[in-house]
């Protein structure tokens, strides 16, 4: 069976009796979008502070591949088997974005007997969470534009404004646009472009603030360009935007509460991209879980330089949280194509294939355990295709690695499968105190920490720029110094070519534009020809997506 129709066989349970059956959650402190699906209140949220913290697992996984490595999947099956081993434990995700739905990478809600449900209603408008970042953003835009058309007293200069607009959908067509076309009617001409909604600043801050105040602190922060003199900024407060763009929030910054295939609680909340923004879910989604449940199994996007670096550096900066532990996803059709196997042979068993491709585990792991400090167990996702023989050698060269290595089969037997990897991490994050080394000091210059992540992480032997990228961050130094770097890049590779596979060495990172994203706190750095607004491809997963008259979804995946 597909994923889609393993999905619409489970057997769920109405969501408020297994919030309160399983966590002890009234009714009354839930919002319910139907029966499946809740949000969870503030207030209650709130209530839980004086509860003890449980121990936070994170999951990452190898520089991803066309094959896919399956993150979440194993997210969702550590999550149950915890669960199965009478382990109280939460799984925290994001919310998947309609972009990669409907164009390459498809849903985000795991796979086989390891997935959150429903599955539809997750991967498509869930909760209105994207719609709400999405018209927040979009208002802050309107407001600039209307300020401008009226006189623009606080002498805005529509060349040098940095927000654009945002649409959840793979658009390529608008990237590069005109507005006010049509005369002075329709405001002022300018050029403009569309980011996705999960590049957006205001998914950024959703995920990192920490209550209603803090969000609209953080709106209200945002840069949205500059005046004529070229160097004063102005912020969304100028335009007093930041109390109606809270209230389009006022639901958005509610954690949504679901359930795995095994009736477990699950929260998903949040969905900026790794490769474009920082990855994580939100820090109110992971707090609230620390202090409901045991133990905890979250997830950060794409691979482990990506993802689980902005986990440490930007989530757990900002946050205070640690981190006990890592899980590294790897699967064996991945370290092939690492190794040069071209796609459609990637079922085919070849050992000197998985030898050559094991560098870009080694990679990550070596980054997990020295420069993350912490302790990492290498899973190794299980496909049908899978040999003894290259398991062997896998497990062996992670044993020489001095890797704890599981091989887990939660995609096809759900819990039951992964119950030795679930076995595993608890043996650590049992006998440690959680904690984590950061990548680089926050007193470090902006170039500096740029480069400790090119060089540390990536494998690079050094950063270049043009002069226009250096002279900003050199000027922001001053003010915002200290902030964290968030990495635009591809998630296919160390270097900024996606192409290269393994673990490259020798390249040169180059830093084609600088962002400040003021509100989040952070700096964006844009590495290479990486996008903030995907296309779709030749074929996209969209025509694949039907629906019927009993309105049962096909084609999701």
């Amino acid at each position: 069976m597909s994923d889609i129709e393993i999905a619409q066989q489970a057997k769920m349970q109405p969501i408020i009796g297994l919030a309160k059956e399983q966590y002890g959650i009234e009714a009354e402190h839930l919002d319910p979008f139907g029966h499946y699906k809740a949000k969870i209140s503030l207030e209650y949220i709130n209530s839980l502070t004086d509860k003890k913290d449980g121990k936070l697992i994170l999951v990452t996984a190898i520089s991803p591949t066309p094959a896919g490595e399956g993150k979440t999947t194993t997210t969702v099956g550590l999550g149950d088997a915890m669960n199965r081993l009478d382990k109280k434990t939460i799984i925290c995700l994001r919310e998947p974005s309609l972009g990669p739905c409907f164009g390459v990478k498809g849903g985000a809600a795991g796979g086989g007997y390891s997935q959150v449900v429903p599955m539809e209603d997750i991967n498509l408008h869930f909760t209105g969470d994207f719609h709400a970042v999405g018209v927040a953003h979009n208002l802050l835009s309107a407001l600039i534009d209307n300020h401008i058309n009226h006189g623009n007293v606080l002498d805005i200069d529509p060349r040098r404004i940095q927000w654009k607009r945002v649409v959840d959908m793979n658009d390529r067509a608008l990237r590069h646009i005109v507005v006010g076309m049509g005369g002075p009617a329709n405001g002022y001409l300018r050029e403009d472009g569309y980011d996705i909604v999960v590049a957006s600043e205001v998914m950024a801050i959703l995920c990192l603030a920490t209550d209603r105040a803090d969000l609209k602190e953080r709106l209200g922060r945002i840069v949205i360009g500059y005046k004529s003199d070229r160097v004063t900024p102005v912020y969304a407060r100028d335009l007093n935007a930041q109390g109606a763009m809270a209230a389009l929030l006022k639901d958005a910054i509610k954690p949504n509460l679901v359930q795995t295939l095994e009736n477990n609680i699950a929260i998903i909340h949040g969905g900026p991209f790794a490769n474009i923004a920082h990855g994580c879910n939100t820090v109110t989604a992971t707090k609230t879980a620390l202090k409901l449940a045991d133990y905890v199994v979250t997830e950060a996007g794409f691979g482990a330089d990506l993802g689980a670096e902005k986990f440490i550096d930007i989530k757990c900066r900002m946050s205070g949280l640690k981190p006990s532990a890592v899980v590294l996803v790897a699967t064996i059709r991945a370290l092939k194509f690492h190794g040069n196997v071209a796609k459609e042979d990637l079922n085919t068993e070849n050992l000197a294939a998985i030898e050559q491709g094991f560098v870009n585990l080694e990679r990550h792991y070596h980054n997990i355990t020295q420069h993350y400090g912490l302790p990492c167990v290498v899973c190794i996702n299980h496909f049908t295709f899978d040999t003894d023989a290259e398991i062997a050698l896998l497990q062996q060269k992670c044993a020489d690695l001095g890797a704890t290595c599981i091989v887990s089969k939660h995609w096809a037997t759900g819990s039951a499968g992964a119950e030795t990897l679930a076995q595993a991490v608890i043996d650590i994050v049992d006998n440690r105190e959680p904690g984590f080394t950061y990548v680089y000091d926050e007193n470090l210059d902006l170039w500096e920490k740029i480069e400790t992540i090119a060089t540390k992480l990536y494998g690079a032997t050094g950063v270049t720029a043009n002069a226009k990228v250096k002279t900003q961050l050199a000027e922001w130094n001053n003010d915002y110094g200290k902030f964290p770097i968030c990495m635009a890049k591809t998630q296919m590779s160390f270097s900024t070519n996606p192409n290269a596979k393994g673990a490259p060495t020798e390249h040169t990172l180059e830093i084609r534009e600088v962002k400040l994203a003021n509100g989040a706190g952070f700096i964006v750095a844009i590495a290479g020809d990486i996008m903030t607004m995907p296309g779709l491809p030749k074929v996209p997963a969209a025509e694949r997506i039907d629906i019927d008259d009993d309105g049962r979804i096909t084609g999701l995946f």
